[in-house]
């Protein structure tokens, strides 16, 4: 999951758009239950549907309106084809989507608010349900407002607890018309909450119209998605910014319905704006032409599970007419993390092998058996250490990734909080289930408080659950460490990209590296290097 500070980088070169997603009438498949619902937004890409985000998952509910948004690059150039697939929690692993709906990006652009008829796999209408996309398009004002809210003495909505308070900001539009701009967490059992702070652009927030209506509404939160109205109450992106030195802005959260019966009625608690802070927004691009390194580290899975080397049903076996799987993956992506490595030379790694000369079991031997200088010259050098080292080894167990983790912390964490020169990038290729979770995730949560984002690519046919865990699929990562600060974890199954050209594949995995670098650096305020002059 993503760090609740989190911004996102706005590329150059291209027009940046914003998808703001909702529905309307989804077919309910359980008389008894109302779908808990979810959106998938799909790219295509060489011919393939890619998945590039989904939104939170709204619980019992027929009509949601979604707070995450979709960000994309706009090219007038290009035919952007996008596939929105609606689906159900619950029944996503045993049935086809709720309805689904196909369109472009020039379409939406066009209409700046398109409403389309979902369909059933069948290609029949999914009853009266449709989704309703909004467009707008990104500001090239490069702000975001930091925020922190927090209540006092909220009307308690629970019979044998206290509320479970939650908090959502809205944009009033000139229409009057109103636009769902971020949903809190879900403070439990607590009449008094503290919201983690987060950041919003600008732009959402208000349009960089600081006298444009804010509405904020405070719900309690019920597992059934029918959630208990507590109260609201207006403001200005002026009037926030009256948060300075230390002093606090707080409104009255009104119910309109007790005001209006109740004559001894004040309010239905106090909301509290702790903090408010205007930030600049830097760009991948800008940290990469300040001076940022991308390092590239590779770790190979040597473990016996892969199978003996020699049989051609082995993922390990080289068969001179095409690459194996292991050989295809480190090829896509490194082809292009390459780039950004200034000296082309990429630490590379084995573990689950027993290696010479004493034939102990390693998980974090380098695979050109120089422990001095792990570093192989481009992915070139990568693919031929690899090639050699097959015959030396022999393959073993169990499958630790926590020391190769490690091992990539270890540089990572000397690394101070100055001008950043380098991003570590692990690419870890594995073929099973992890023998060491617990200790992968406190490596995973150390990692995520360091400058490491972690690449796992699932060669065969094997369960994956572990790695879908560490890349927070099903909820924020925590352990012994604590609670992770980011979401650096990007996990793909080979298999999904069989058919695939090599670059989709690469663009999968690599998506999420530019913003991942932008949330590490902007969330400690470390601005970029001096752009550098172009050589002569």
């Amino acid at each position: 999951m993503t760090d609740p500070i989190q911004s996102q980088p706005v590329a150059l070169g291209a027009s940046r758009v914003e998808l703001r997603v909702s529905c309307q009438n989804l077919l309910d498949p359980d008389a008894e239950a109302k779908p808990d619902a979810f959106v998938v937004l799909k790219m295509l890409t060489e011919g393939q549907w890619v998945e590039v985000e989904r939104t939170e998952v709204l619980a019992s509910s027929l009509d949601p309106i979604f707070a995450h948004v979709f960000s994309l690059d706009y090219f007038f150039e290009e035919m952007q084809a996008l596939l929105f697939e609606v689906i159900n929690e619950a029944e996503s692993q045993d049935s086809g989507p709720l309805g689904v709906a196909e369109c472009t990006l020039g379409q939406i652009v066009s209409q700046r608010n398109v409403t389309l008829p979902l369909l059933l796999d069948t290609g029949e209408a999914a009853g009266k349900a449709s989704i309703v996309i909004e467009v707008e398009e990104v500001s090239s004002t490069n702000e975001l407002v930091r925020l922190e809210f927090r209540a006092l003495k909220l009307d308690n909505k629970d019979l044998f607890s206290k509320s479970d308070p939650f908090l959502e900001i809205y944009k009033v539009n000139s229409n009057e018309s109103e636009e769902l701009v971020k949903r809190t967490e879900v403070v439990y059992n607590n009449l008094n909450p503290s919201w983690e702070p987060f950041r919003v652009s600008l732009h959402s927030l208000c349009g960089c119209d600081p006298d444009r209506t804010i509405k904020c509404m405070v719900y309690d939160h019920n597992s059934s998605g029918k959630h208990d109205y507590i109260g609201e109450f207006t403001t200005s992106f002026r009037e926030m910014q009256e948060v300075a030195d230390g002093n606090e802005v707080q409104w009255e959260c009104i119910n309109p319905k007790y005001r209006d019966k109740k004559k001894n009625y004040k309010n239905s608690g106090l909301v509290v704006l702790a903090q408010c802070k205007r930030e600049k927004v830097h760009t991948f691009l800008e940290y990469i032409m300040g001076g940022l390194q991308i390092y590239f580290t590779v770790a190979i899975d040597f473990t016996a599970s892969n199978g003996d080397p020699r049989s051609e049903h082995s993922l390990h076996f080289i068969n001179p007419r095409e690459p194996n799987e292991y050989l295809q993956a480190l090829s896509a992506v490194g082809q292009i993390c390459q780039d950004y490595d200034s000296d082309k030379k990429f630490p590379a790694f084995g573990f689950g092998a027993q290696i010479p000369p004493d034939y102990e079991v390693s998980h974090d031997f380098p695979i050109n058996f120089d422990p001095e200088n792990p570093e192989c010259d481009r992915i070139a050098g990568v693919i031929e250490a690899y090639k050699r080292c097959l015959p030396q080894i022999q393959l073993y167990g169990p499958t630790n990734v926590a020391p190769i983790i490690n091992r990539v912390l270890a540089p990572a964490a000397e690394e101070g909080n100055g001008q950043p020169t380098r991003y570590r990038v692990l690419l870890v290729l594995t073929d099973g289930a992890l023998s060491d979770m617990p200790a992968a995730r406190d490596a995973v949560v150390r990692a995520s408080r360091l400058p490491v984002s972690i690449i796992i690519v699932g060669v065969g046919r094997a369960d994956f659950s572990d790695m879908r865990e560490l890349d927070g699929e099903h909820g924020t990562l925590e352990s012994g460490q604590g609670r992770a600060a980011r979401d650096i974890v990007q996990f793909v199954p080979f298999r999904d990209f069989k058919k695939m050209p090599p670059s989709a594949l690469a663009r999968c995995v690599l998506a999420a590296i530019p913003r991942q670098v932008v949330e590490y650096y902007g969330s400690r305020g470390i601005a970029p290097g001096p752009r550098r002059p172009r050589p002569q």
